[in-house]
């Protein structure tokens, strides 16, 4: 039986999808029902990712090292677990860098100081769906790893927007190849090589 504090009350009206909150979204999680899943939640919609792909895992792996390595001491890396952006949205990005330790967040956080997602069957989704959630979420940099065309594309200055689906777009937007570097705005005497993070 699902605990009183997540249960939402039905509303009265015509039939509707049914939204689910990021306390239920975990709740189903602790049940084990992602389990060996990618699931995430976005605006209230659970969705999966399919099975990661050996250039995907590859790339995921190497950007975790190097943005701990770039972060180093103060701060953690947080790989593929959860992000609360609101009560309907917890992406679960491939790699955050939050400020503190572990200990330091008895909840979920609810910021980073950069967010990464690897992508190859998902950048269309990564560079609107989660780009919009990640810049209403007031995420200041925000990195996706083209893994197909080698490339990463840098979001930055999240401002408001109304004709953004969250009401916030990122003002900046760089792409970049192999051979550039780019320091993340929270370590800015740090120069991240492009072809570091590609598989």
């Amino acid at each position: 039986m699902m605990p009183a504090t997540i249960a939402t009350p039905a509303r009265s009206g015509p039939p509707r999808n049914m939204l689910w909150t990021v306390d239920q979204f975990h709740y189903l999680g602790d049940l084990g029902m992602f389990e060996g899943r990618r699931a995430m939640l976005i605006d209230g919609v659970i969705v999966e990712e399919g099975p990661m792909n050996p250039p995907h895992a590859i790339a995921a792996t190497k950007t975790e090292d190097l943005i701990r390595e770039t972060f180093g001491k103060g701060w953690h890396v947080r790989v593929a677990k959860p992000l609360v952006l609101g009560q309907a949205t917890d992406p679960e990005p491939d790699v955050a860098a939050v400020r503190g330790k572990p200990a330091d967040y008895p909840t979920h956080p609810t910021t980073a100081a950069l967010v990464v997602e690897v992508s190859d069957t998902s950048f269309r989704y990564d560079t609107t769906v989660k780009l919009e959630a990640y810049a209403a979420g007031g995420i200041a940099d925000y990195w996706v790893v083209d893994v197909n065309a080698r490339q990463l594309h840098v979001f930055r200055d999240p401002t408001p927007d109304p004709a953004a689906a969250h009401g916030y777009a990122y003002a900046t937007r760089l792409t970049l190849g192999p051979s550039d570097t780019v320091a993340p705005l929270a370590a800015p005497g740090a120069a991240v090589a492009v072809a570091d993070l590609l598989p």
